[in-house]
């Protein structure tokens, strides 16, 4: 009998513990955030925190350096060897209303990348400089050095020896689109570049274009090209002159010459390896010129 009651009290005991948890709150189970922390603008030491693994910012007015990053590092530069490519056409004095001809020698066969322009069409040569700059195209910019007197082999020599003119001795070039991991430079290379580029106003012109049209000359089938610059198409910026690049052995690279609190800025970006990472970098740049306007004037930043 004593066993018989000690039983009906514990399975009364029992009842009411599950009554009690059924009534109590129960707390909630947190998740793990998966979102990366932001990114600030400035270090510790109130310059910009750039993600790129090589940078170079300079008044270009002056020549004065402004924020420096491992700026003598040479790294592969992609499609910033576009602008050379331009330079070149455009000192050689070629006819900007010649006709060109895709060939199928202009066919990226090392990236695979695509294009819109098809094999046997033909497209006046100004035209093909927009597309490599606008759209970064690079069965454009191969048909640019391949029409170039003598063929690509003098192009890519001509691309060189201009190199040597400037006094870019950390860079060299080995084909007219930048898909090839030897066309290399530094960011101190690259900033005299485009100091050099912003002389020439087709390139000035091409490069900043937001969108493009382009009519296909055999069809009559209209083509639409927009900047790879997204900040060109951004309504906060005054860009002078823009080339972004990428390839795998590369990551992404921009550089620009901007308008920055009245003076004009060129801003080098190269080895960038987020999806955003160039254009978060260049705002960065943007908004420490803009807080600190005095910089201009005079002090030199190493990062």
């Amino acid at each position: 009998m004593k066993r018989l009651v000690a039983c009906l009290a514990l399975a009364a005991l029992s009842a009411a513990a599950v009554a009690a948890d059924k009534s109590a709150p129960k707390a909630r189970a947190t998740k793990a955030s998966t979102r990366a922390p932001a990114i600030s603008d400035f270090n510790k030491d109130g310059d910009p925190n750039l993600q790129s693994t090589a940078a170079l910012v300079l008044d270009a007015k002056t020549g004065q350096t402004l924020f420096a990053k491992n700026a003598d590092q040479v790294h592969p530069i992609a499609s910033i060897t576009k602008l050379m490519t331009a330079m070149v056409v455009l000192d050689a004095k070629l006819p900007l209303d010649e006709a060109v001809q895709i060939s199928t020698e202009d066919l990226d066969t090392l990236k695979g990348t695509k294009s819109r322009l098809p094999v046997g069409a033909h497209f006046r040569r100004d035209d093909l400089i927009r597309i490599a700059l606008v759209a970064s195209d690079n069965r454009a910019a191969a048909a640019l050095g391949r029409s170039y007197p003598g063929g690509i082999a003098a192009f890519v020599d001509a691309m060189n020896t201009k190199a040597k003119l400037l006094g870019l001795s950390a860079t060299t070039f080995v084909d007219s689109s930048g898909l090839a991991p030897g066309n290399v430079s530094s960011p101190a290379d690259l900033g005299r570049l485009v100091s050099e580029a912003t002389r020439y106003a087709e390139i000035r012109e091409y490069s900043t274009t937001p969108a493009l049209d382009v009519t296909l000359p055999d069809t009559g089938r209209k083509v639409a090209y927009v900047n790879t610059n997204a900040l060109v198409r951004a309504g906060n910026w005054d860009i002078g002159l823009s080339k972004t690049g990428y390839i795998s052995e590369s990551g992404k690279c921009l550089v620009m010459q901007a308008i920055i609190s009245g003076t004009p800025i060129v801003i080098v970006l190269l080895d960038s390896w987020g999806r955003l990472t160039r254009i978060g970098d260049a705002n960065r740049i943007k908004k420490w010129l803009e807080k600190n306007p005095s910089l201009i004037a005079g002090n030199f930043r190493a990062g």
